[in-house]
């Protein structure tokens, strides 16, 4: 265990109060693995921005430290920097540059050789190297989304951050990004994403964070969350409507939808005995016929709802 490389990102009781008075972020601890997709979400005004933006160097944090492959971010600035991507929710860019120019400036920025054939393939995977010669003024809001990924990418960064990276753009961009993220996190690059949308953070990350009212609440594996606070419902649709839950089914956790055509039985996804067998029996044994079964498990949409709620 010696010679165990840093994480990507190590956080350590990192705290930010604004001279208005607002706390953004209290004592957040948070270690993300290189190499990982971590998916950090939260309602707006969560804190999920003020810690990248800390992260990036951009905000300074009240107290705490943050380090980036094992380098302070306030101390180490420069060395930090140059190992961190940021691609802002805003689209902030030089509107009378082209789109090669103001890429190619970005990678000198960070003190990098010029590498034109890198940069090359940058805009090729986000369909921009025909559109290379065009001033960014010109382009549309999804283009220009994608010319604040490629000045990200230009110094080849081994941390990612996608701040809302997908907030209001198309559907053809968004898969497109998920395929690039996936690309990049195969080649060794480690991507820490903010989202609203569930889905993004359902189908991209490894593990998942949930920030509330500027405290870190959960911290975990995307499926170990899902396990853990998932639950699963039975529907049974039966053959005639019933005008409440008989008292024989009184051990077992039932709603009764649909005008009374259907019992809805709410189980744990992670429990061993799942009730339904000695459910369907007792079902037969009353005479209650059905003519369907189906069953679905929550979303991490509900998790996260859940979970926010409490704390609320």
């Amino acid at each position: 265990m010696r010679n165990m490389p840093p994480a990507a990102i190590a956080i350590s009781k990192l705290s930010k109060t604004y001279a208005s008075g607002l706390r953004a972020l209290s004592e957040i601890d948070l270690e993300i693995r290189r190499g990982e997709i971590f998916a950090l979400l939260g309602p707006n005004g969560a804190g999920k921005t003020t810690l990248i933006s800390i992260v990036c160097g951009i905000v300074t944090p009240s107290g705490g430290t943050v380090l980036a492959d094992g380098h302070d971010v306030v101390r180490d600035y420069r060395v930090t920097r140059s190992k961190i991507g940021l691609v802002p929710q805003e689209l902030t860019t030089d509107t009378f540059e082209t789109v090669w120019a103001t890429v190619r400036f970005s990678r000198g920025l960070f003190g990098r050789a010029p590498n034109p054939l890198y940069l090359e393939n940058v805009l090729r995977d986000l369909s921009l190297w025909e559109r290379r010669r065009d001033r960014i003024r010109t382009l549309s809001g999804g283009m220009k989304r994608r010319v604040l990924i490629a000045k990200a990418l230009a110094h080849e960064p081994e941390i990612l951050f996608l701040d809302e990276p997908t907030a209001g753009v198309d559907v053809e961009l968004r898969r497109d990004m998920w395929e690039m993220v996936r690309r990049l996190r195969a080649s060794g690059v480690t991507i820490i994403l903010t989202t609203h949308y569930i889905d993004e953070a359902e189908e991209m990350a490894d593990r998942i964070g949930v920030i509330h009212q500027g405290e870190l609440i959960v911290v975990e594996d995307k499926a170990v969350l899902m396990k853990k606070l998932g639950k699963k419902q039975l529907t049974v649709h039966l053959q005639e409507p019933m005008a409440a839950i008989p008292a024989g089914l009184a051990d077992w956790r039932l709603a009764l939808n649909a005008g009374g055509t259907e019992l809805e039985y709410t189980f744990d996804a992670a429990g061993e005995r799942t009730g339904i067998p000695a459910l369907l029996r007792r079902l037969g044994e009353l005479g209650i016929g059905f003519k369907d079964l189906n069953t679905r498990q929550s979303s991490l949409e509900e998790i996260f709802v859940t979970l926010v709620s409490g704390k609320a």
